[in-house]
């Protein structure tokens, strides 16, 4: 099992790269000028959501499942967490339809939004991780 740990937390760190980046790319985004720039972000962005994000989130819950599984782990802690684990797909599900916004010139949120967005991952990547170590609860 702790081969199986091993890839969730690798993938974990994976799909949280990608949380971080794609936001911070919106900024940048929302902030571009020229044509140029705007193409160049959109292949960046779809190439970071569908190459890494999404696989790294996929590969994230199935190990982390199978952790569940083999372990048989249960507590109020693993209920909370599970529920940030939630909020977090929203996010990359709501990432994805700005991702979607971007490509199609859609946007309508400033640079100072997508910078405040662009926190969330890091508070939940806080109370994930303190969940599962601490276990408080």
């Amino acid at each position: 099992m702790l081969w199986i740990k091993s890839l969730h937390i690798i993938f974990m760190v994976t799909w949280f790269a990608g949380l971080f980046y794609l936001p911070r790319l919106f900024v940048y985004h929302a902030m571009a000028e020229d044509a140029a720039g705007r193409a160049r972000f959109k292949v960046m962005e779809r190439k970071l959501y569908w190459g890494i994000m999404a696989p790294g989130a996929v590969l994230a819950m199935a190990f982390g499942i199978w952790l569940w599984l083999g372990y048989g782990v249960t507590g109020a802690w693993l209920h909370a967490k599970l529920a940030l684990v939630a909020l977090l797909v929203a996010y990359h599900l709501y990432c994805g339809k700005l991702l979607a916004d971007f490509a199609h010139d859609r946007n309508t949120r400033s640079h100072v939004w997508y910078r405040w967005f662009n926190e969330v991952p890091t508070v939940l990547l806080f109370a994930v991780v303190i969940l599962t170590v601490v276990k408080p609860f």
